[in-house]
């Protein structure tokens, strides 16, 4: 381990600070379609000359795409710049716990073809085989040309599978067989194609950063209701995963039952596990659809209060958090219909405004922009931003910058 104060742990070589430039531009064309030459050196604070010559060497690479150039404006024509969105593929596969959902995308970050099963639980004996085959379908549907622009794969799983599938009506022995199941690490060997592995609401988490409009929040805390709870933070414009790459998991925060009968996991009361155990107990079964698909209206008088139950553990974490990292702003998505993700905000407000804070406004809440594609697409996008936008030290070393064909 290198010690923060190690000179050889904090120097910056100059092949780190051209690759840095780079991505600086890439990122400047990328999120400012139509940019010129002379507005990428501004934006990036790079010279003209050294701008110019590193837009020339993304258009040599196949990058980014040269428009027609503007003429009828003051002083010289200026040729607009476009990233090349067929340029780089990557798929994202999601593994939820009652669900697998995996898409191809380019760099518009996009679905360009998708798979997607619901299940009644995450399957250890049958999971691999049908990763690898929806995978090799979409594959598939690129041609030769296509296939060599594949960078990647991004694999979103919940982390500690083997300890949380306890909280799911699995049979016993899958806790088990999910102690030895690395799923990237088998995804690689089966297909030979780079494989990185993100926890799942990461990956939702970051996908609703790069899916916002500018300017973007510093710092959110991201809640995805699904079977369990799914949740990651940015703090300082950073996906914040922590030395393991599981932070941050609010969901195993404890927090205190309303009705004074205790304390629980947070999965276990803001999820729709909670409702699948109300519903349980009233005697109404469903089977293994996803939740967009389920008849809300008919099972109401079970849902008012697993909203409310579900809104009052959120509060909790939420003002734990908040107060750890200073985060005035709180995105809440889910798996769940949108009318019901409305009424879970309005419970979740309900229940912080009760709560007091000592140092701290209460942060506000607002909805998630992209639902269920959250964590597929932040699985598929994410080794292409670690490749080609981020200038983290250790993705620049990790990631070559090379021509994509």
């Amino acid at each position: 381990m290198t010690d923060f104060f190690e000179p050889a742990g904090r120097g910056v070589q100059h092949a780190s600070l051209r690759a840095a430039n780079r991505r600086a531009v890439l990122s400047t064309i990328a999120f400012n379609p139509g940019i010129s030459n002379a507005d990428v050196s501004r934006r990036t604070g790079l010279a003209p000359q050294t701008a110019s010559a590193i837009v020339s060497e993304l258009d040599d690479e196949g990058l980014i795409n040269r428009g027609d150039v503007l003429r009828g404006r003051r002083g010289q024509p200026a040729t607009p710049l476009f990233l090349k969105l067929d340029a780089v593929y990557s798929i994202g596969v999601d593994v939820g716990w009652q669900h697998l959902d995996i898409v191809l995308v380019d760099l518009s970050a996009q679905p360009i073809a998708r798979y997607r099963r619901d299940f009644d639980y995450l399957d250890a004996r049958t999971i691999m085989a049908e990763i690898v085959d929806a995978s090799n379908g979409l594959l598939g549907k690129l041609t030769d040309a296509q296939r060599k622009r594949l960078i990647g794969i991004g694999v979103a799983t919940p982390t500690n599978i083997a300890r949380k599938i306890t909280l799911l009506d699995a049979p016993a022995e899958q806790a088990e067989l999910w102690k030895t199941l690395d799923i990237a690490v088998e995804l690689e060997r089966a297909l030979g194609i780079p494989t990185l592995w993100f926890n799942n609401g990461n990956a939702g988490c970051w996908a609703e950063l790069v899916m916002r409009p500018a300017p973007r929040p510093e710092n959110f805390i991201y809640l995805f209701i699904d079977t369990l709870l799914g949740a990651g933070l940015i703090a300082e414009h950073n996906l914040w995963e922590g030395p393991t790459g599981n932070s941050a998991n609010l969901g195993s925060m404890l927090v205190c039952r309303t009705d004074g009968t205790g304390r629980e996991f947070g999965h276990v009361l803001a999820s729709t596990v909670a409702l699948d155990r109300r519903l349980a107990a009233a005697g109404i079964q469903h089977g293994s659809t996803a939740p967009a698909d389920w008849p809300w209206d008919e099972w109401e008088p079970y849902v008012a209060p697993w909203l409310t139950e579900c809104g009052d553990a959120l509060a909790q974490m939420i003002m734990n958090s908040a107060a750890v990292i200073e985060c005035n702003l709180v995105v809440l998505d889910g798996a769940v219909p949108r009318p019901v993700l409305e009424r879970l905000l309005a419970e979740t407000r309900r229940a912080l405004a009760a709560l007091p804070t000592l140092t701290f406004e209460t942060p506000r809440i607002e909805l998630g922009r992209l639902g269920s594609d959250s964590m597929p697409l932040g699985a598929a996008f994410m080794p292409i931003f670690r490749k080609y936008f981020s200038r983290d030290l250790r993705d620049m070393a990790s990631w070559e910058l090379a021509p994509t064909a």
